[in-house]
């Protein structure tokens, strides 16, 4: 670039590549010395001449890495395109995990100039670009994208709006397809939803996909299921860990997967993924952590014992896992993240069974979900749940994980409307609310089940925000007790709080086949606070994801009616009342937890729904 350009404290337009190596904190640590002399012979002999080429300057190193400035965004796209074909060259013969691949993210900004080094949007937009680049690959944004359209032989992948950290507005997004020709691009496929990546916590972040099972019977796929829920579980306690939910990540399950497009669509850097074999009173584990930006694998072992040490088991996993995201981490620590365990493994394999038989009866919504028949959560498929839970608890009276999911099940017959008993199912609730909190009472998942029942079937606000707020604070990974917390605060009528509570838990498990229930607790929450058009937005969305689930109905038409939009309102009445033919607004006030649902129940009643 020739010196009228370099004005130093002054700003300019100016296209900003920034550019990193893929896996460089493993390769470190594989081999110093050889790293890092690859990386200054690859930077020396072939990307500085190649910026230089293309009258680009290189205004810093980044130790894995470089940040270069072009006049250009048709110079910056050439010279990445150029020095990446060429590196890619140059290691084609090499291990594949030797190999020194850089990501390199493209933007047009305005940028301030200092002597040795560039700041602004444009800088940083350019940083998180090449976050979301391929090994191997380049990110360009939409503006650069108008720059060069036409004029560099290119094909481009349109990856649709991202969500870049700390860029308040999603901005699309290109990938640079180097070995295929501009005319190509037009056979490329429309964006869809799963390249949309969700932005990466502050933290380390993971989900666990489920394990295959190995063991060639069907029945034992509960135990498989199991496994994969236990270490998600222990994962999740670390407070410095964020932990995809079990709902999210099992909507993977039984597919053949990308390891970057479940990073991508989960918003996690790490993945786990792998398999079970449980035969002859043995079980057989084998799990690889992979970095899902890279593809990178980071740590592979097998684990194989007598299934009356299956709790060792997991905790050597779990040990494992994290010590490869964290080589730091104190062993006291996960000391603090182990749970407590039934004394009898035949009552764990109950426990087990239940949640299977929960879980395999959510209401449709997310196609990739098997469910019964009809695909509604059933009286019959919550009495099995029940039967099962209340085993576990025959053979261990201080279960509690089981006490309170037994409890839950009696709360949801009362909220459905399934209880022949209303006032059995409730005393059932309220005795195993308490039974659970005698067993363990320092269990996130025991306190937010417990707090869940006691908002319904109590209410007594104090002490259940008392143990909601306890069960995020144990484990702010779990979306159950953020869930759990946002029915607590919208009972309690502290509609704000709760609103908040939900979006925690949505973000937590984005692709939950449950997730209706949280958009539902929040469009109630948000009708309360009079925010009826934002309420009709999250009742949308729960339809959505399961559009014969009747309460969102009761969402959509008591915000309708608010905002006098009376056709929309009787629509939504009647669909409600052709899947709920039985429903009164007394007989929904009587099931419980609607005492500071003022607004709502007026909704409906000016919905034209039976008294």
């Amino acid at each position: 670039m020739g010196g009228k350009r370099r004005v130093l404290g002054g700003r300019r337009l100016s296209a900003i590549l920034a550019a990193d190596v893929a896996g460089y904190s493993r390769l470190m640590h594989d081999d110093e010395e050889a790293t890092h002399a690859r990386l200054t012979a690859l930077l020396a002999d072939v990307i500085k001449p190649t910026v230089a080429e293309h009258g680009g300057r290189i205004v810093k190193n980044t130790g894995d890495g470089f940040l270069a400035e072009f006049p250009s965004a048709v110079q910056a796209v050439r010279a990445a395109v150029r020095f990446q074909s060429a590196v890619g060259d140059l290691q084609k013969n090499d291990a594949e995990g030797r190999r020194l691949l850089f990501r390199v993210g493209i933007n047009i900004g305005d940028v301030i100039v200092e002597p040795h080094d560039i700041f602004g949007d444009g800088v940083n937009i350019a940083a998180r670009l090449e976050g979301i680049a391929e090994p191997g690959g380049v990110c360009i944004s939409d503006d650069a994208q108008r720059q060069i359209r036409g004029k560099v032989d290119i094909a481009l992948e349109d990856m649709g709006p991202q969500n870049l950290k700390n860029i308040s507005e999603p901005m699309r997004a290109w990938r640079l397809r180097i070995n295929a020709s501009a005319s190509a691009a037009t056979s490329i496929k429309p964006p869809v939803e799963t390249t949309q990546a969700l932005p990466l916590p502050d933290k380390p972040s993971i989900a666990v996909l489920p394990f295959e099972n190995m063991s060639g019977d069907p029945e034992q796929e509960y135990f498989a299921d199991g496994m994969v829920e236990e270490i998600t579980t222990a994962l999740s306690r670390f407070k410095w860990l964020f932990v995809i939910a079990r709902n999210s990540s099992f909507t993977f399950k039984g597919r053949a997967v990308d390891i970057k497009e479940v990073g991508r669509k989960l918003g996690v850097r790490y993945v786990l993924e792998g398999s079970v074999r449980k035969a002859s009173g043995k079980v057989r584990i084998a799990g690889q952590l992979i970095d899902a930006v890279t593809g990178a694998h980071m740590w592979a072992d097998r684990f194989e014992r007598d299934l009356t040490d299956i709790f060792a088991l997991q905790d050597e996993v779990t040990v494992a896992v994290v010590s490869a995201i964290e080589p730091r981490l104190l062993q006291t620590e996960i000391g603090l993240a182990a749970r407590r365990r039934p004394e009898n493994l035949t009552a764990y394999d109950f426990y087990l069974r239940a949640m299977q038989q929960l879980y395999s009866i959510v209401p449709p919504g997310n196609s990739q979900v098997a469910v019964p028949a009809g695909g509604r959560i059933t009286r019959e498929g919550l009495a099995e749940a029940i039967r099962l839970a209340h085993r576990a608890l025959e053979l261990d009276p201080r279960f509690g994980l089981a006490a309170a999911l037994a409890g839950n099940c009696h709360t949801n017959n009362v909220l459905w409307g399934y209880a022949n008993d209303p006032q059995f199912d409730r005393k059932e609730a309220v005795r195993l609310l308490h039974l659970a909190l005698s067993a363990d009472d320092g269990d996130p998942e025991t306190l937010a089940r417990a707090s869940f029942i006691s908002t319904f079937m109590v209410g007594d606000p104090e002490r259940e925000i008392e143990m909601a707020d306890r069960a995020v604070a144990l484990n702010p990974n779990s979306s159950t007790a953020w869930h759990a917390r946002g029915w607590v605060f919208r009972n309690a009528g502290q509609s704000e709080e709760a609103v908040r509570s939900f979006e925690r838990a949505i973000r937590m498990s984005p692709v939950d086949p449950a997730l209706h229930r949280a958009f539902l607790g929040m469009g109630f929450a948000l009708i309360e606070l009079g925010r009826f058009d934002e309420a009709i937005i999250a009742g949308r969305k729960a339809r959505r994801h399961s559009p014969s689930y009747a309460a969102v109905y009761r969402c959509l038409a008591s915000a309708f009616a608010h905002l006098g939009r009376d056709a929309e309102a009787r629509e939504a009445a009647s669909r409600l009342l052709e899947l709920d033919p039985a429903f009164t607004i007394s007989s929904w006030i009587a099931r419980g937890g609607q005492s500071n649902a003022k607004l709502l129940i007026e909704g409906l009643r000016k919905a034209g729904l039976p008294e």
